[in-house]
């Protein structure tokens, strides 16, 4: 199973106009930002595991689920590959909370003119194929 490409599911979440990133600890991409998210599970549709892991990471419920696309995101350092497919999804009310302090330092919105550096792998990757702004209104 350590070669296998695994699938995440990577979920934008927008309120105000900005979108919800953590800094990642303890896993691939240590110190960088990213979408809530996860690993898709056997059986589980891709909608089903956007709302487990918001859930999961930060206690939020989030609504109007639709997709805006995929990356392939090989870790060359961790020798680790998967391909993440992205979801956007609105979260109108809720404070994000750190549900998982062995894998988020914090969560915070910004603006997608104001995204914090470094950015986890996959987010970089979406941002070179996808006009987010296209998504927040």
């Amino acid at each position: 199973m350590e070669n296998a490409v695994r699938v995440g599911v990577g979920v934008i979440l927008i309120r105000d106009g900005k979108i919800l990133l953590g800094e990642r600890q303890g896993a691939h991409g240590e110190n960088t930002w990213a979408t809530p998210g996860g690993h898709l599970e056997m059986g589980e549709s891709v909608e089903s595991c956007a709302k487990r892991e918001v859930l999961e990471e930060t206690g939020l419920h989030i609504s109007a689920l639709h997709k805006v696309g995929f990356t392939n995101d090989i870790f060359d350092r961790e020798n680790k590959h998967y391909i993440t497919l992205f979801m956007a999804a609105d979260c109108p009310v809720g404070e994000a909370v750190i549900m998982e302090p062995e894998k988020c330092k914090a969560w915070q919105w910004f603006s997608l003119d104001a995204l914090p550096k470094p950015l986890f792998l996959s987010m970089e990757n979406l941002l070179k194929e996808t006009n987010l702004k296209s998504l927040i209104s």
